[in-house]
């Protein structure tokens, strides 16, 4: 059985370049994790790939995501590589630095808690905000405000997770920042209590 520890698990297949992992992190197989952070707890898994992101922690990303969908240059005569990874192309020639400095402004923000489904595709320049989920195979071109549920083609939100007062104090709990044996202690409140009565007796 595998165990996840403080040092972050990345598969043999996987590739991380200039990248920050949490504890208790995971990166599965054949997922690409560029220019980006991952929070505590959170995990890739099954192909994923991720460029120029900030993620919270405890984000659970399903397979096949795609966070950073690379923008082309639309507005040039030609969208190929060629004018922007030109020393691939021609003798003596760099690279467009300029070009890949707006694509990193672009960058891709999503909260704590956050699940990630099956496939989805996030633009870049988006926020999703702690406890959101985006559905499988959803295109997100817009901010998904905390505790939304994010569908479809573009994604589009359907409806709250949590009551307006819920979700506020909830987000105000940050149960994410709890420690790990904190965490543990709690796990059979996790398990069991309904989100109300968890608050309660973690609020005082």
């Amino acid at each position: 059985m595998k165990k996840l520890s403080e040092t972050p698990f990345i598969h043999e297949t996987a590739k991380v370049t200039q990248s920050t992992l949490g504890r208790y992190t995971e990166v599965g197989a054949h997922c690409h994790v560029a220019y980006s952070s991952m929070g505590d707890y959170s995990y890739c898994v099954g192909g994923t790939q991720i460029a120029y992101a900030t993620i919270g922690k405890f984000s659970n990303i399903a397979a096949n995501v795609r966070i950073y969908a690379s923008m082309h240059p639309m507005e040039r005569a030609s969208l190929h590589h060629f004018t922007y990874r030109s020393a691939q192309y021609f003798e003596g020639e760099d690279d467009d630095q300029a070009f890949f400095d707006w694509r990193a402004g672009n960058d891709i923000h999503i909260g704590h808690d956050t699940w990630i489904g099956h496939g989805a595709v996030i633009m870049p320049g988006v926020t999703i905000g702690n406890g959101a989920i985006i559905g499988s195979n959803a295109v997100v071109t817009k901010d998904v405000a905390d505790f939304a549920i994010a569908v479809g083609v573009p994604a589009r939100t359907i409806r709250q997770r949590f009551s307006d007062p819920v979700a506020g104090r909830l987000d105000a709990l940050k149960w994410w920042d709890w420690s790990h044996a904190q965490l543990h202690t709690a796990l059979p409140d996790f398990r069991a209590l309904p989100i109300e009565a968890f608050l309660d007796k973690y609020q005082g």
